[in-house]
């Protein structure tokens, strides 16, 4: 039974760091995309008086992707924004307990994010008379929204499990750069 435990443990850990490689692949390619139109779209206006029509709405939605998906690295990362003063204020048993209901209702506010995401995107794609960038539909540039909020929501997932095993443990939760 051990050896099923620490196989599939190993095997989570593989994943999460395949997903940690993969975030960080698409955050770099999206960034330097960024730059590059940027740069190409400067130099077009300049020298030729004219720049590319789609460009600068483009960069806006890629500004829109590297902050969501910034938002996922940051959640793995526990660097999102939270009110933290229960830390101050109660003991640590009790704090433990909390930060598990609190990473549990961040998950499920995530998961409800990504399911009206999910039906907004569908209805836009249903409908088909949405704006084209760039020949990308609008539905497919908007996808990034149920794509970041389930992100969100595994890694608060993981913390919440990350946090249950600290509490019942009565041990410091590891640190977030660890996988599970």
């Amino acid at each position: 039974m051990s050896d099923l435990r620490a196989w599939f443990f190993e095997g989570m850990q593989q994943i999460g760091r395949l997903l940690e490689r993969l975030e960080e692949a698409v955050l770099l390619l999206l960034i330097a995309a960024m730059i590059l139109l940027a740069c190409a779209q400067i130099v077009l206006r300049d020298v030729w008086g004219g720049g590319l029509s789609w460009a600068d709405p483009l960069l806006r939605v890629m500004v829109l992707w590297a902050g969501l998906l910034g938002a996922v690295v940051a959640t793995k990362m526990d660097k999102h924004i939270s009110i933290d003063l229960a830390s101050h204020l109660l003991p640590k048993g009790i704090f433990r307990w909390l930060r598990v209901l609190r990473y549990l209702f961040a998950t499920g506010v995530c998961l409800v994010l990504t399911w009206v995401a999910a039906d907004f995107v569908l209805q836009e794609a249903g409908q088909g008379n949405g704006q084209e960038m760039a020949g990308i539909s609008s539905w497919q540039l908007n996808l990034v929204f149920p794509i970041a909020f389930g992100g969100i929501a595994l890694r608060f997932l993981i913390s919440s499990g990350r946090s249950l095993r600290a509490a019942l443990t009565g041990k410091a939760v590891r640190s977030s750069d660890e996988s599970v």
